[in-house]
């Protein structure tokens, strides 16, 4: 699996990949994709490139190496909670999302590959975000193309503590999202301190935006309803 990642490995100075555990998640995923809907890609290249890669590839912000706990809100087929997990196994990671079966799936990874410390929730940001057991809980909130970045900064900012980051992993044309979505993170108590474009085979642009909190969330957020999709900040 490894082979043709040396180089963005070597370049974001990263070790100990967990190639053994990946191949199997990566096994659990491509069977579990013919019952259900986990994923549209399919190729075992596509994913080790495009999923575990792509995930992995946090882990070139050296601010990471600080975190202890990890909220991943709408984590899809566990990205890039599970393979974050399994390359940072002191990591305490909680992996959300809206649909059941997915929790289904995931239950079951993280039983086969035995991960400690691991929880899944089914839930909508939005509700969970105003949760005492939840909010401001977290040394990290990560999401990987749920929304645009007004309306995912109002799903993710309430999860984090006061002086740790949120991270917005993006595609090519995070710059217009940044440029749209100043306001709402300040109001939210953010502050963009890092862009990093990342480069994956096959000159595949994606972006990290890192966003540290600077205040406190103001409690009318997240709004319920729907709002923040419906009417972004």
């Amino acid at each position: 699996m490894k082979n043709h990642w040396d180089k963005y490995i070597q370049k974001w100075k990263l070790d100990n990949i967990p190639v053994k555990e990946l191949s199997t998640f990566e096994d659990l995923l491509l069977e579990w994709n013919e019952k259900i809907n986990i994923t549209r890609i399919t190729s075992p290249e596509d994913v080790e490139v495009k999923h575990f890669l792509d995930s992995l590839s946090i882990f070139s912000l050296s601010e990471l190496a600080e975190v202890k706990t990890m909220i991943d809100i709408g984590t899809g087929g566990g990205f890039p909670g599970i393979p974050a997990k399994l390359y940072r196994k002191d990591l305490k990671v909680t992996l959300v999302d809206s649909l059941n079966k997915r929790i289904k799936f995931l239950d079951e990874v993280i039983r086969e590959l035995d991960l400690k410390e691991m929880e899944t929730i089914h839930g909508r940001a939005e509700e969970l975000g105003r949760d005492v057991k939840y909010r401001e809980r977290f040394d990290l909130c990560v999401s990987r193309a749920v929304a645009n970045l007004r309306t995912l900064s109002e799903y993710c900012l309430p999860f984090v503590k006061p002086g740790k980051y949120f991270l917005a992993m993006k595609g090519s044309d995070y710059k217009e999202e940044i440029e749209a979505g100043k306001e709402a993170i300040t109001i939210l108590g953010g502050e963009i301190i890092r862009t990093e474009e990342i480069l994956l085979p096959g000159d595949i642009l994606h972006s990290l935006i890192l966003i540290k909190k600077v205040k406190k969330t103001p409690k009318k957020y997240p709004r319920a309803g729907g709002k923040p999709k419906k009417d972004p900040l």
